[in-house]
C-alpha cells in the first residue's frame, strides 16, 4: 500500500487539461487564475502538486492557509511574496512603503490597495525572467488582507505571464474568491473509485469488502486512501461504524492513529498543531519547556514531517490533531508557545496564544489582545482586529469594559463585511451606559442598512440612538438626526424622522449649522419648499461649511432640490479632494460619482466619463458594485438611445427613481413626449429629494407637448418653490424656460437664455435655445427661428448630446434648413475606460502611472492602447496627444 496517493490522479483528466491550459496561457502571457474547489480530501492538494509537476520552466512561489493563522493580517501574501522580495526595490515608492508596512517592515497605515499594486509590481517583476506560478492551498483559511490583495492580483493579471490556482475548501470559500474562475471537483465516479483503491490496496478484496469501502468513502480520494490503513482488512470485513459525512471518515482515521501515540508523543502533536507558522526552533523550546525529548518522540509521530518547516500531511491531521487533545492539554501547549515566543518581534501570536491558554476572564491578556487589535489596524488587518477584541471581549470581566470591546469588534466586523458575526455580536451587547447603548443603536442601523433587512429599518436604530444621547450629549444626538435624515432621504421615511427631531430638547447656547440643518429639513417635511427655503438656501449656498464636508452626499442632493450649481459642483470636487487625501476606498468612489454626475451636467462628458471610470475602477479593485447613477445621468443626457435603455434595463430596483429621470430626459430628446411624461410623473410622485425635483422641468415639456396644460401647470409651480428658494442662476434659468413653456410668453425665453450665460450652464442654454427655436418656428417667424435653432444644433452637437441635437436638426429641416451632420468625436469609439485611459496618456503619462492609477498592469495598459490605436488608426502617443475630442 503506498503512504500518499500523490502520483495517482484518477478521474481528473478535465482538471488535469484545464490546468495545463492555464499554464500554457501564462506561457504565452495571457495569465489567468482558478480556484478549485470541493470538500476535504477530494484531490485539491493532488493538483496542485500536479501542477508543481507541470510547471517546467515556471518560477513557483507558493502559500497555505492556516486555519489557526487566519486572523493575522497579511500572513498568507508575506508567505507568497517571499521568494520574489528582491524585485522591491523596482517598485515606486508608494507602493514599496506599502507593502513594507503591512509586512511588518516598516511602520505606518497600509492602504490595501496600494499592496494590492505593489503585489502585482513584484510578480510583473519576478516573470520579466521567466513565468511565474503562484500556488495557494487551503484558501479557505487566507487572512482576510490577503485574500482581497490576491483576489485583486487575479483579476489584473491577464496580460502577464503570470498563473494563479487556489485550491479552497468547500463549503467556507471566501467571497472575494467567489468572484473568480472556479472549478469544483466532485467525487469520483464508481470506476474511477474502484480503479484507485485497487492502487492503493494490492491485496486481493473480498467483493463485500470493496463495497464497503467504497459506500463508506464516497468517491472521496483521501477517505480511499485512509479507509483500508485505519481499520484494516479484517475490520472492514466485520464491520466499523464511522461518522457520517466523509470528513468525518478521514478525520476519524487521523485521530484513530494519533490515539495509538504515547502520551509524549500526543503532546507534541498537539504543541505542532497549536503553532500554525510551522517554526521548528518555536516548537522545540516549547517541547522543551514541556518536557518533552522532541528528538527521540518526533521519529515515532505519524502524520507530521519535522522537518525545516513543520508540515501536516494533510489540513484534516492538523484539525484532528488539535480537536482530538483534551481542552487542559490545548491549554498547556499555548502556554508553552506563548511564553518561547518573542514579545518584541511577535506580540500578538505571544497575545493570541496567551489568550488560548485561557481558561476564565483574564484583563491582563484581554488588554494585549486589545493592543494587538490597534496594531492590526494599523496594518489594514481589519478582520485580525475583530477577532482580537472579540476574544479580549470572551476574557473580560467588567461589564462596561466587556461592552466597549464587543463594540469596537462590531465595528470592525462591519468594516470587513462579516454581517452575520457582527449581528450575532451586538445580541451580547449588556450595558445601562447610555452612551454605549447609542452606539449600539447605531451600529444596529448601519447592519440594517447594509443587509436590507430586519423588523425595522435603519432610520429607527438612528432614532432611538438619536434619543438616547437627547440629554447626555446633545451635539452627538443631532449628529444623528443628521445621519437618520440622511439615511431617510435615500431609503424613505422622512415624514417619522421629522416627527422625532420635533419632539427633540431645543439646543442650548449658541447655534451651529448641523442645527439649523435640521431646522430646514423638518420644515421641509412638514411646511413644504417655500417655507424651508428660507433657512435651507443660505445653508446650501455656504458650499465651504463643515457640515457639508462632513455630509457630503446631503449637500449634494439638498443642492440638486434646490438648483444650486455652485454648491452641487462645490460639494463634490471637495468630496474629490478629501476622498484622494484620505486614500478612503469608501469615500473617494461616492466622491468620484458626485463629481462624474456635476460633470455631466456642465457638458463636459470626456471629464465625467473619466470620473466614472476611476469610480469604476476602484470598485473593481475591491470587489464592490459600481455606483450605476452617474451613468444614469450621463447616458440621459448623451442620448443614445440603444445604449442607455440597455443601461436602464440593467439596473436594479434601488435606482429605479433615477432610471424614471433619465427616462424622461432621454425621451424628451427623442420627441416621445408620452413616454417621457409618464417616467417624469413617477419621479415627481415619489417625492425623492434631489430626483424628484429634477424631473420637474422634464414633466413640464412633456405635458405641455402632450397638450396636458393642468399637470404641466402644477410641475411648473413645484418647479418654482424649489428654483425661487435657492436664487440661482440654474434654477432661475430653468424655471424661466419651462415658464415660458407654460405660458407661451416670449420674454421667459429671453430672460431664460440671459440667465444661463455662465458656460457651466452650457446643457441647459442649449436646451432652452432650442425650445425657443421650437417656438419661434411654431408663430411663423422662420427667419429667427432658424438662427436660434442654428445655435442649438450647434451647441447640442458639440457638446454630444445626440437626441437633443437630432430633435434640433428636425426642427432646422421644417424651416427649410439642412442641419450640418455631427462629426464624429474620437471618443465615440472607445469604450469608458479606453477614454480615461486615453485623455491620462494624451496628458503625458506613462502606461506605469495610468496603470497605478487605473489599478491594472502595465502590460494591461500597453494592451488597451493598442486597442485604442487600432480603433483610431493611430501609430503613437503623439497622435494621440494632437487628437480633438480626446483631452
Amino acid at each position: 500500500m503506498p503512504t500518499t496517493y500523490t502520483d495517482v490522479l484518477i478521474g481528473r483528466q478535465d482538471e488535469t487539461g484545464r490546468l495545463d491550459a492555464l499554464l500554457q496561457a501564462a506561457r504565452e502571457g495571457r495569465g489567468g487564475a482558478l480556484v478549485l474547489r470541493g470538500e476535504p480530501g477530494i484531490g485539491k492538494s493532488a493538483l496542485l502538486r500536479h501542477l508543481d509537476r507541470s510547471a517546467a520552466g515556471f518560477h513557483v512561489i507558493r502559500a497555505s492557509g492556516t486555519e489557526f493563522e487566519s486572523e493575522l493580517p497579511f500572513a498568507a501574501l508575506h508567505q507568497l511574496l517571499t521568494p520574489v522580495m528582491g524585485g522591491l526595490t523596482a517598485l515606486p515608492a508608494p507602493h514599496r512603503k506599502a507593502l513594507e508596512i503591512a509586512f511588518g517592515l516598516d511602520t505606518g497605515a497600509p492602504d490595501p490597495f496600494l499592496v494590492g499594486m505593489a503585489a502585482l509590481g513584484l510578480l510583473v517583476e519576478a516573470a520579466q525572467e521567466r513565468p511565474v506560478l503562484c500556488a495557494v492551498d487551503d484558501a479557505q483559511w487566507l487572512d482576510h488582507s490577503s485574500v482581497r490583495a490576491l483576489a485583486f492580483l487575479a483579476r489584473r493579471v491577464s496580460a502577464e505571464p503570470v498563473a494563479l490556482v487556489f485550491a479552497a475548501r468547500e463549503p467556507g470559500l471566501r467571497p472575494e474568491l467567489e468572484q473568480l474562475p472556479g472549478h469544483a471537483l466532485r467525487s469520483l465516479g464508481e470506476a474511477d473509485a474502484r480503479a484507485l483503491l485497487a492502487v492503493v490496496v494490492r491485496a486481493p478484496l473480498d467483493e463485500r469488502v470493496r463495497d464497503r469501502i467504497l459506500g463508506e468513502a464516497r468517491g472521496n480520494p483521501l477517505a480511499l486512501v485512509e479507509l483500508p490503513r485505519t481499520a484494516g482488512l479484517a475490520g472492514m470485513a466485520g464491520g466499523f461504524a464511522q461518522p457520517g459525512t466523509v470528513p468525518g471518515v478521514i478525520e476519524q482515521s487521523f485521530r484513530a492513529r494519533l490515539e495509538l501515540l504515547p502520551p509524549p508523543a500526543r503532546l507534541l502533536v498537539t504543541l505542532a498543531a497549536a503553532e500554525p507558522i510551522g517554526d521548528p526552533g518555536l516548537l522545540w523550546r516549547a517541547a522543551e519547556l514541556l518536557g518533552i525529548d522532541a528528538t527521540a518522540v518526533a521519529q515515532s509521530v505519524p502524520l507530521v514531517d519535522f522537518g525545516t518547516r513543520i508540515r501536516f500531511s494533510h489540513p484534516l491531521a492538523r484539525s484532528a490533531a488539535y480537536h482530538a487533545a483534551a481542552p487542559d492539554e490545548r491549554r498547556r501547549a499555548h502556554q508553552a508557545l506563548a511564553t518561547v515566543t518573542d514579545p518584541r518581534t511577535d506580540p500578538d501570536r505571544k497575545a493570541w496564544h496567551r489568550a488560548q491558554a485561557s481558561a476564565g476572564p483574564d484583563e491582563q491578556v484581554a488588554a494585549e489582545l486589545e493592543a494587538s487589535a490597534t496594531r492590526a489596524r494599523e496594518r489594514g488587518g481589519i478582520a485580525a482586529a475583530a477577532a482580537f477584541l472579540e476574544r479580549a471581549a470572551e476574557l473580560t470581566a467588567d461589564p462596561a469594559r466587556r461592552a466597549e470591546r464587543i463594540l469596537a469588534a462590531v465595528e470592525a466586523t462591519l468594516s470587513v463585511g462579516d454581517f452575520d458575526t457582527a449581528a450575532d455580536l451586538l445580541t451580547t451587547v449588556r450595558t445601562g451606559d447610555a452612551g454605549q447603548e447609542a452606539r449600539a443603536d447605531l451600529l444596529r442601523g448601519r447592519l440594517s442598512f447594509v443587509r436590507r433587512r430586519g423588523d425595522e429599518g435603519p432610520t429607527a436604530h438612528l432614532l432611538r440612538a438619536a434619543a438616547r444621547l437627547a440629554v447626555t450629549d446633545p451635539d452627538r444626538s443631532r449628529e444623528c438626526y443628521l445621519d437618520a435624515f440622511e439615511m431617510g432621504l435615500l431609503l424613505g421615511g422622512l415624514g417619522d424622522v421629522a416627527a422625532a427631531v420635533a419632539k427633540a430638547p431645543p439646543k442650548d447656547g449658541s447655534p451651529t449649522t448641523a442645527a439649523a440643518v435640521l431646522t430646514g429639513l423638518t420644515s421641509l417635511v412638514a411646511d413644504g419648499h417655500r417655507a424651508a427655503g428660507e433657512i435651507l438656501g443660505p445653508l446650501v449656498a455656504d458650499t465651504d461649511d463643515e457640515v457639508w464636508a462632513r455630509r457630503p452626499s446631503l449637500g449634494f442632493m439638498l443642492a440638486t432640490e434646490l438648483w444650486n450649481f455652485d454648491t452641487l459642483q462645490g460639494v463634490a470636487a471637495r468630496a474629490v479632494a478629501a476622498g484622494r487625501e484620505s486614500g478612503s476606498f469608501h469615500a473617494l468612489p461616492i466622491a468620484l460619482a458626485m463629481r462624474a454626475t456635476a460633470k455631466a451636467h456642465t457638458g463636459d462628458f470626456g471629464s465625467a466619463t473619466e470620473l466614472i471610470s476611476e469610480e469604476e475602477a476602484i470598485a473593481d479593485a475591491t470587489g464592490a458594485a459600481p455606483l450605476v447613477y452617474p451613468r444614469l445621468h450621463l447616458a440621459a443626457l448623451r442620448g443614445r438611445r440603444a445604449e442607455a435603455l440597455d443601461l436602464f434595463a440593467s439596473v436594479g430596483h434601488r435606482m429605479s427613481l433615477s432610471v424614471q429621470w433619465a427616462t424622461a430626459v432621454l425621451h424628451n430628446g427623442l420627441a416621445d413626449y408620452a413616454t417621457a411624461l409618464r417616467a417624469a410623473e413617477r419621479a415627481v410622485d415619489h417625492g425623492a429629494v434631489g430626483t424628484a425635483g429634477l424631473a420637474l422641468p422634464e414633466l413640464v415639456e412633456a405635458a405641455v407637448r402632450c397638450g396636458e396644460p393642468e399637470a404641466a401647470a402644477e410641475a411648473l409651480a413645484a418647479l418654482q418653490e424649489r428654483t425661487r428658494t435657492g436664487r440661482h442662476a440654474w434654477g432661475l434659468g430653468v424655471e424661466a424656460y419651462a415658464r415660458a413653456l407654460v405660458t407661451e410668453d416670449e420674454s421667459a425665453y429671453q430672460e431664460a437664455l440671459a440667465l444661463l450665460g455662465d458656460d457651466r450652464l452650457v446643457v441647459y442654454r442649449a436646451r432652452a435655445h432650442l425650445l425657443y427655436g421650437e417656438w419661434l418656428r411654431r408663430q411663423g417667424r422662420r427667419r429667427e427661428a432658424r438662427a436660434t435653432l442654428r445655435q442649438a444644433h450647434g451647441s447640442l452637437s458639440a457638446l454630444g448630446m445626440e437626441a437633443f441635437a437630432e430633435r434640433a436638426a428636425g426642427e432646422l429641416r421644417a424651416t427649410g434648413e439642412q442641419a450640418r451632420s455631427r462629426t464624429s468625436e474620437a471618443s465615440d469609439q472607445l469604450t469608458m475606460q479606453e477614454v480615461h485611459i486615453a485623455r491620462l496618456v494624451a496628458d503625458g503619462a506613462t502606461s506605469k502611472e495610468v496603470a497605478a492609477k487605473l489599478f491594472l498592469s502595465p502590460r494591461t495598459v500597453d494592451a488597451h492602447l493598442r486597442n485604442i490605436f487600432r480603433k483610431l488608426q493611430l501609430t503613437s502617443r503623439r497622435q494621440l496627444r494632437d487628437l480633438p475630442g480626446i483631452r
